[in-house]
């Protein structure tokens, strides 16, 4: 794999691009930063982004990829939690804690694709918890997709209800801290990538890290102004549900405002590379993005 050195990355970062495509690139994204900052009217409303993610799910089905069927670094426990309450109704998620040294780890909000919180999510919680974390993976549904179709009218019934969205990742972030965790940071993925940022934006001097993996950007620098924590972001350069053009005014803006942000596209992958669901899983990228997303939380979680 093909990669520059850490110094010489711009505002993109791809797998190999030919250098004048990569000045092309470079043109685009100073453009595109340029002009970020807040035109609302270039945001995609939530039907758009619905169409948008269904579209890039045409094919896709939620069976594990590979990024599922990877095994823990050390030993791990898990176990089914209620970890707070949306309205009257308990909201029940799934903890992943490392089998030693537990107590005083830091903890990790681990965030669903589309398809809900199912075992593929599971599996990453204890792959998190493996690297020395409590990984506590909510659900935003209460509810497992079994197709396309129903998984958007999961997502579709969770974003018309943006204050039970909201409760709910409060809840497991409340939860993570009335475990003791000293730090606390949170991951997502597609629909999960956005809703770690809603977390970031909803905790946004407490919040020490967000991971976001393509998942639905804010791009006002009204609303990015008050985030504190390092962000770092993961995006294909084939998604077309979270294009370049979007992730370039996200990027400048946080940029604008002096925010820790770290932006890494990969040339040739798409939409859901990294998912543990789906088809479209690219194992280079993928474990690529991995071990950087690894190395962000040892700098900023411990």
């Amino acid at each position: 794999m093909s990669r520059l050195p850490s110094h010489d990355r711009s505002l993109f970062r791809f797998r190999a691009l030919s250098p004048v495509a990569f000045v092309l690139v470079l043109l685009l994204s100073a453009f595109l930063g340029a002009c970020a900052g807040g035109d609302s009217d270039s945001t995609p409303s939530d039907e758009e982004h619905l169409d948008a993610m269904t579209e890039e799910h045409a094919q896709d089905d939620p069976e594990p990829s590979p990024a599922a069927s990877l095994e823990p670094a050390s030993p791990v426990v898990t176990e089914r939690v209620v970890y707070g309450t949306v309205g009257d109704a308990e909201v029940t998620g799934y903890l992943a804690k490392p089998e030693t040294g537990a107590e005083g780890a830091p903890g990790i909000l681990v965030i669903q694709e589309w398809w809900g919180l199912n075992e593929n999510i599971e599996a990453m919680a204890r792959r998190l918890a493996g690297e020395g974390y409590v990984a506590l993976a909510v659900d935003l549904y209460g509810e497992v997709a079994e197709d396309r179709d129903r998984a958007r009218e999961l997502m579709q019934a969770a974003m018309e209800a943006p204050e039970d969205l909201e409760a709910n990742l409060r809840a497991g972030y409340a939860y993570l801290e009335s475990l003791g965790a000293p730090k606390i940071g949170s991951i997502g993925w597609c629909f999960g990538g956005g809703m770690s940022l809603r977390t970031a934006l909803l905790h946004p001097e407490d919040l020490d890290g967000a991971v976001i993996y393509y998942g639905r950007l804010v791009t006002e620098t009204t609303e990015l102004e008050p985030l504190q924590m390092p962000v770092l972001g993961i995006f294909g350069s084939e998604d077309q549900g979270i294009p370049l053009d979007m992730v370039a005014a996200f990027e400048g803006g946080m940029k604008e405002l002096g925010k820790d942000v770290r932006i890494e596209i990969y040339e040739g992958a798409d939409h859901a590379f990294a998912n543990p669901s789906g088809n479209r899983y690219d194992a280079e990228a993928a474990e690529d993005a991995w071990a950087k997303t690894v190395a962000f939380f040892a700098e900023t979680l411990r």
